[in-house]
């Protein structure tokens, strides 16, 4: 499970939150900008989670959805080698 916790589309996109809370520490005033800031990180961060259930669930032979990047034959025939990634 470390393995998907770690990856880097998960650690930018929390990296990108702690950006986002610390610029909303300041004196400034709530914009559009700002707005579409936090959603703009919203959508990464689902993404990277996505990305993590579809990795996950790849490598155990379960469904996944048929627009999903993850190679899933190439998932599931290292886990039935018995191999880790």
């Amino acid at each position: 499970m470390r393995k998907y916790l770690f990856g880097t589309g998960l650690l930018s996109a929390i990296t990108g939150g702690v950006t986002l809370l610390r610029s909303a520490r300041s004196d400034e005033p709530f914009t559009w900008r700002t707005a579409l800031a936090w959603l703009s990180w919203g959508i990464t961060f689902a993404l990277a989670i996505g990305s993590v259930v579809d990795s996950y669930r790849g490598a155990r032979g379960r469904l996944i959805a048929d627009d999903s990047k993850v190679d899933r034959d190439k998932l599931f025939s290292d886990r039935v080698k018995g191999r880790r990634r």
